[in-house]
């Protein structure tokens, strides 16, 4: 898989992502609160895209799946991150999840995390949690994340694929100071604010995991991914529970 995969990559890599303006505030909530949207810095704008969207449509089959990666390399500060991905329906095929350094799917040797999930998988947001799973992020190293709804195992150019790049840095002072002096249901606003995405994405998902009814979480999470051009998943979580 990892030589398809690669080529894929090469093709998105010409591509310009589609990413919507900032947004700062949206319309207020039906229990009138305003809804704040997360505004995230890419912290290296205009860099090459590295996001591969997948999507099948065929007689009686239609499939969308995303990576809740921004266009770009994605930043996190943790060594252990959870990942995020998207599935527009339900899934009644096995689920291939792998994790690779740059190095090391260009030399093909194996990957650091290569797993299949079994079907059904539900419609909507789902979490690879690298902890689970003993992986870990070396600082400084990009590695590429692939999501494979694997429709026949005999005709892997059929797979569903979506993958993005994940990088992990070492917070600055600043950014350390700002968690310390904010509650934690604003450090999605920290991360997101300084360009760390898969840690702001990481911090909403768990508090919408925590309060699952909470209209508000869902609606900043859609912002935060309207903002890189996941408009499926954003209009997924807007709609949830409606």
């Amino acid at each position: 898989m990892q030589t398809s995969i690669a080529t894929l990559l090469l093709g998105a890599a010409a591509c310009a992502a589609l990413i919507s303006p900032a947004v700062t505030a949206k319309e207020p909530a039906t229990d009138g609160r305003l809804i704040l949207a997360q505004a995230y810095k890419p912290p290296m704008r205009g860099a090459p895209s590295t996001r591969v969207g997948g999507g099948s449509r065929s007689a009686g089959f239609t499939l969308r799946v995303n990576v809740l990666a921004p266009s770009e390399t994605g930043y996190t500060l943790q060594d252990k991150p959870t990942i995020y991905w998207f599935a527009s329906d339900a899934i009644d095929s096995p689920v291939e999840l792998t994790v690779t350094s740059t190095e090391s799917l260009r030399a093909a040797s194996k990957p650091l995390l290569e797993i299949t999930l079994k079907p059904p998988l539900a419609k909507g947001v789902h979490a690879l949690r690298l902890a689970d799973h003993g992986v870990t992020l070396t600082p400084g190293i990009e590695y590429q994340w692939f999501v494979a709804v694997v429709r026949n195992p005999a005709q892997r150019s059929n797979d569903v694929l979506a993958g993005g790049t994940i990088k992990r840095v070492a917070a600055d002072a600043a950014v350390q100071s700002r968690l310390q002096q904010t509650s934690q249901a604003q450090w999605p606003t920290v991360y997101a604010e300084a360009g760390i995405w898969y840690d702001a994405i990481d911090q909403l998902s768990k508090q919408i995991s925590a309060d699952r009814n909470n209209r508000q979480l869902r609606e900043q999470r859609a912002a935060l991914l309207e903002q890189v051009g996941l408009r499926d998943a954003a209009a997924f979580d807007r709609g949830a529970g409606t």
